[in-house]
């Protein structure tokens, strides 16, 4: 008996590959080639599961286009480039790789946090560009990070990842909004506060965006909400490029609205704005939060066994939508 195809959309770990290879007649991108839509349909044909990341864009067109495909498992925790409503309405299940990427992605947003507070890379442009001729008592003075207050937006698992390290690690205070309360236990565990979005971002010193994207997310932090923040207060996104109006962002650092930003994904990545490319308050990185071997391994692995389980016994373990 044939085995089901699979189309393996990126470059991935060689153990994954062979994991897959004892299910699937796989159909691998070991030379990490980005597809454009069309190619990517053409490379669809006859597919009935394709291990995709958060460059394939998985929509209606893909969909017709591509009668024999049952299945997409993401590499990622978010799912964005996925069209869920198409995906249901096809049959398609969609699967993405939660929890094993939480806190090594939280370690990452409180390090954006401390290099944007502390100025780090202005420090080493400075001295990397030959600058660095004396000491200064106010060169580059940053922002204190113990004790000063942590705002989250968005407190899910990575969330609450950020707000214990910000309370446990930095005696921070710590206050958050999201779309529902979390319980009194988990408020205490994270040893944080519910407040207003206003309230968030009239008071919060460092602010870190976590929640995940949806079109009525889309610039959820614009002009508006980036005037409402204290001028001397950081802003970080680990969440998704969107959340953030990039423009707008680029403004308030110039003018000063808000003292710095510390960035790892961008609206129409891997493309940044131009205009936050010229101004020296922002930590810029390429979306490199749950980047260790270990995490991509594990979140390689996780939409490996997604699939494998799904060949095997008609269902999968994380998946984005729930069969009717």
């Amino acid at each position: 008996m044939s085995k089901p195809t699979l189309l393996v959309t990126r470059a991935i770990f060689p153990e994954t590959l062979a994991k897959l290879a004892q299910h699937f007649d796989v159909e691998a991108n070991q030379a990490d080639e980005v597809w454009t839509q069309d190619q990517l349909i053409a490379k669809l044909q006859g597919k009935f599961a394709a291990l995709t990341t958060g460059s394939e864009k998985i929509d209606g067109k893909l969909l017709s286009a591509c009668p024999d495909l049952k299945i997409c498992a993401n590499m990622a925790v978010g799912f964005n480039n996925f069209d869920v409503p198409a995906m249901q309405a096809a049959g398609v299940r969609a699967t993405n790789t939660p929890d094993v990427l939480t806190e090594t992605t939280a370690d990452f947003g409180f390090a954006l946090l401390l290099a944007t507070a502390r100025r780090m890379t202005e420090g080493e442009h400075y001295l990397r560009a030959g600058k660095w001729t004396k000491w200064s008592y106010d060169q580059f003075v940053g922002s204190e990070v113990h004790g000063s207050t942590l705002g989250i937006l968005g407190m899910g698992r990575i969330g609450q990842g950020i707000a214990k390290r910000g309370a446990f690690g930095f005696g921070m205070k710590v206050i958050y909004h999201n779309r529902s309360r979390l319980s009194a236990e988990l408020e205490a565990q994270c040893q944080a506060s519910y407040v207003s979005k206003t309230e968030l971002l009239q008071s919060a010193d460092h602010l870190v965006l976590v929640l995940p994207f949806s079109p009525e997310a889309r610039h959820t932090i614009a002009a508006a909400e980036l005037a409402q923040m204290k001028p001397t207060a950081t802003l970080v996104n680990i969440a998704r490029g969107g959340i953030v109006d990039d423009a707008a962002l680029a403004q308030a650092l110039k003018n000063r609205t808000i003292a710095a930003a510390g960035l790892d994904v961008f609206e129409g990545e891997p493309k940044v704005h131009p205009d936050l490319l010229t101004v020296p308050n922002v930590v810029l990185t390429p979306h490199i939060a749950s980047a260790t071997v270990k995490t991509r391994l594990a979140m390689a692995n996780l939409a490996a066994d997604n699939l494998i389980r799904f060949v095997t016994t008609g269902e999968v373990i994380t998946s984005v939508w729930q069969k009717r």
